[in-house]
């Protein structure tokens, strides 16, 4: 296949990335030392097995702090209540998914440090990917967000570890129908963007999907869901879902295709794809790449598209490697 449709889509690993740090069940013993607020949660589960109720936010919450202090020193990490709180492992597998893509273009190695950029759209009150990007890898990162109250609440994240936030930029949307305009201006160049798309079309389905997860995490009795990982109208819901979000990325991309070298999108739905496919297609895109990713017995993917050829790619890594050159 040829354009669009030649697709590296690979089999799902059985656990997460090699190199993510969440291999294996939690050590609680050891987070609890770390982040002590975590250990009024932690109990024997049903088959006396010391875990956390995953149906309850404050839990969530507390490993998740748990595990970014331990694990990568981020601390004073909190979000505004009601906040998306994001499944630390599965966010990481992204980011080590991205930075397989980045060393295609360069030799099978990973490009790291500052001079490489990415571009996080949907960037929350939680910056979780900024976080973990710059402190695996080094890169530099520009948040985009619509919610005012989100990127103040990033900025109190960053302003408590200064080490990360040097290379840490939020920026505002200020107009919630757009992905890319008013976010990238004229000079920026992104090695990468990413983004973790609103999934459901409607409150209505949002709390539809509430109602589910309640279930399937044992609550069916509980009279009122509540969302164990939170999230805001803007975070979890938009018109049309997922896929006319993703859409109107892909038609946006277009405008800034000398600017980006990889677009990417997470897309829980996979048959969203098709029809993704075939925007790429109608959008001129040169290249598709499809990632497919499991975390536990959740099963998720991304989709990647460059409108740079091969010998574009390449001139692309040789200014990538003089700024480097430049920056030590």
């Amino acid at each position: 296949m040829t354009g669009p449709e030649r697709k590296a889509v690979e089999a799902a690993p059985p656990r997460f990335h090699p190199r993510n740090r969440h291999q294996g069940e939690y050590d609680f013993d050891r987070l609890i030392a770390a982040s002590p607020d975590l250990k009024p949660f932690v109990k024997p589960n049903a088959w006396q097995v010391m875990s956390i109720d995953f149906a309850d936010p404050h839990a969530v919450l507390a490993l998740n702090r748990a595990l970014l202090l331990d694990q990568y020193g981020i601390r004073d990490w909190a979000i505004p209540d009601g906040y998306l709180c994001p499944p630390v492992p599965g966010r990481a597998d992204y980011l080590h998914a991205l930075a397989d893509l980045l060393a295609e273009d360069n030799d099978g190695s990973i490009p790291t440090g500052d001079a490489i950029r990415l571009l996080d759209v949907g960037v929350g009150a939680n910056v979780i990917y900024p976080l973990i990007g710059r402190r695996e890898y080094g890169w530099s990162f520009v948040g985009a967000e619509i919610d005012v109250i989100a990127l103040r609440n990033a900025s109190c994240i960053l302003a408590s570890n200064p080490d990360l936030a040097s290379g840490i930029m939020l920026r505002h949307q200020p107009d919630a129908g757009h992905v890319f305009f008013g976010i990238i201006h004229p000079d920026d160049r992104f090695d990468l963007t990413l983004c973790n798309p609103p999934f459901h079309a409607s409150a209505a389905d949002a709390s539809a999907g509430s109602q589910r997860k309640w279930r399937n995490l044992g609550k069916g009795g509980a009279s009122k869901p509540m969302l164990n990982f939170g999230g805001q109208a803007n975070e979890l819901h938009c018109p049309g879902g997922e896929a006319a979000f993703i859409r109107r990325m892909i038609m946006e991309s277009h405008a800034f295709k000398g600017q980006v070298l990889w677009f990417t999108t997470l897309v829980s739905r996979a048959d969203n794809l098709p029809a993704i496919y075939r925007h790429l297609r109608q959008a001129g895109a040169r290249l598709v790449r499809t990632r497919e990713m499991r975390q536990g017995q959740k099963q998720s993917r991304f989709v990647a598209w460059t409108f740079c050829d091969d010998s574009q790619r390449q001139a692309w890594r040789k200014v990538r490697r003089e700024v480097r050159n430049r920056s030590k």
